[in-house]
């Protein structure tokens, strides 16, 4: 149900946004004549007038406004026996079929199981096109979760500001303009409900700062990338042009040095927002690593938590003996989005028949993805016409939007399993299909843990989360980072002998069992039980 503040609640608000416009209207009045007379003037005038209204407003928000909004929204979850613990959600996009929503849910029902009648999940969302039966049905149908059985206990608190952390609004500063958006939809937020405990689960360390210092709430977080991380820092620094740093201003050394500034300022206010949580579960070893150099957390506060990754379903697939197949394919599973890098894959599968020619006929490409929009279904056409220009026409396919049971072929009899992304900070794919007689609609399938699971040779990019956390190079799967690389890999695993392509498959799927539901359950629930006791 939709959390709706009282009339007299509304009222007083009304009241205090009135003064706020008046003083604003009586400052761009007085604008011109203090403009005119000093610009020092000006901004002193300015700056004094903000802090007078911040230090005027702040207490009477945190002293008088929050402890009675505290209590209504504690009758709120009070039932006829008893109050039950508020553990809010923050994930705007929790209707979406991501890693990151499976994550979400997961972490739901592992509360869930053992606190049913003690806590109430609160979720605030911007999926206001949405009912909660909607919702709770597509949980369903997307990860095979029956969230119906834990619906009384699950709460949607609707924001109408959502639209303020998209990034197409932000062409430049986009890091600063999402963070800042985040901010206004955090405060909407603590409007609509003051929880016991807040979750954010999609990244949002501008709102900590909002929810501790005006709220008192304990703070956790479930962190798959940092926003910025040293890594973006050293491309920058470095002048790498990569998705995220554009050629024109990789080239150009003034405009690289401004970028670092910026970059090191916002890494430093980032910072000192992740300092408010209390404590940080982290997806892979390296987004731990990078957590805890910008946030300056005790290790003691950050546990690594790896996401749950959907591989029964392909572990129970039996092994297929590749040397029965005349036809050898590479696979590779993931949205078309740019930091995917396609074009490497493509570049470098051409680079591997320009070194074998003589198996051009007996190799295959084969790219897998949803197109979700005009943007996407672009990026494809991009990709055809370099295909075309390398003359790849017939070795290369584009499968889009298959069914489940399709993607389950392709990845049992692909020899090798492809993922290029840099920095990959773990691996859990998304993918969706618009095919309504998939499995599961929409579902999470096929990142690199799936691939191992499914019996493919994986190649991934020697960085992030695959090369600390998830292959044993050589012996669950192999690394590469550049055309080179990867070609010669891809030669590699090509002309090993059967017996040692199936000892790599097997070892990989003896791996991925700490990737399960179960063992994200057990590390998540271990280190929350203690701050839930705390309440």
């Amino acid at each position: 149900m939709t959390f709706l503040l009282k009339p007299t609640v509304q009222a007083t608000l009304f009241a205090i946004w009135g003064v706020v416009l008046l003083n604003l209207l009586f400052l761009s009045a007085f604008t011109f004549f203090l403009f005119n007379l000093y610009l020092t003037t000006f901004m002193l005038w300015f700056i004094v007038t903000v802090l007078a209204w911040t230090i005027g407003l702040v207490p009477i928000i945190k002293y008088v406004f929050m402890p009675w909004h505290r209590k209504q929204c504690r009758l709120w979850t009070t039932t006829t026996r008893h109050s039950r613990l508020s553990v809010a959600f923050f994930h705007p996009y929790c209707n979406d079929g991501g890693g990151g929503e499976r994550v979400l849910w997961a972490a739901i029902e592992s509360i869930l199981k053992k606190y049913k009648k003690d806590v109430q999940i609160i979720i605030y969302t911007g999926d206001t096109n949405a009912t909660p039966d909607e919702i709770l049905e597509r949980v369903k149908q997307r990860f095979n979760m029956n969230m119906q059985v834990y619906k009384s206990s699950i709460t949607f608190v609707y924001l109408r500001t959502r639209f303020m952390v998209e990034a197409k609004y932000y062409r430049v500063f986009t890091l600063l303009g999402q963070s800042i958006g985040s901010m206004v939809l955090g405060c909407e937020a603590l409007v609509r409900f003051v929880p016991d405990i807040y979750i954010d689960s999609m990244g949002y360390a501008f709102t900590y700062p909002l929810f501790r210092y005006l709220a008192s709430v304990p703070i956790l977080a479930y962190v798959h990338y940092p926003t910025i991380s040293t890594d973006m820092l050293e491309q920058v620094r470095e002048r790498r042009p990569t998705y995220n740093n554009r050629r024109l201003i990789a080239n150009n050394s003034n405009v690289s040095q401004i970028k670092l500034i910026y970059y090191r300022i916002f890494a430093y206010i980032y910072g000192w927002c992740g300092r408010c949580a209390q404590m940080a579960f982290c997806n892979s070893s390296w987004t731990k690593g990078h957590v805890e150099r910008i946030w300056g957390l005790s290790p003691r506060s950050i546990h690594l938590v790896y996401p749950p990754c959907d591989v029964q379903e392909f572990l129970s697939i039996p092994l297929v003996n590749d040397d029965e197949q005349p036809l050898k394919t590479i696979v590779s599973v993931g949205q078309f989005r740019p930091e995917k890098d396609h074009t490497l894959q493509i570049r470098s599968f051409h680079e591997l028949l320009q070194r074998i020619p003589e198996h051009r006929d007996k190799l295959r490409l084969i790219l897998i993805g949803s197109v979700r929009h005009d943007d996407d279904q672009q990026r494809v056409d991009e990709l055809q016409t370099l295909v075309e220009n390398l003359n790849l026409t017939q070795e290369v396919e584009f499968q889009l939007n298959i069914n489940f049971a399709q993607l389950k072929g392709y990845l049992n009899k692909a020899t090798i399993g492809l993922h290029t992304m840099w920095n990959e900070h773990f691996g859990i794919g998304s993918y969706r299909t618009k095919n309504k007689s998939a499995k599961f609609l929409n579902s999470n399938f096929s990142g690199i843990v799936e691939m191992m699971a499914a019996g493919a040779v994986v190649l991934a990019h020697k960085s992030g989360g695959p090369k600390m956390d998830i292959i044993d190079e050589g012996e669950t799967g192999f690394l590469a980072s550049d055309i080179d690389s990867y070609a010669t890999a891809m030669r590699q695993i090509l002309e090993m002998k059967s017996t040692e392509r199936q000892q790599i498959r097997e070892h990989a799927r003896e791996s991925v069992d700490r990737f399960s539901a179960k063992k994200f359950e057990e590390q998540f629930m271990e280190p929350l039980e203690k701050v839930l006791k705390l309440q």
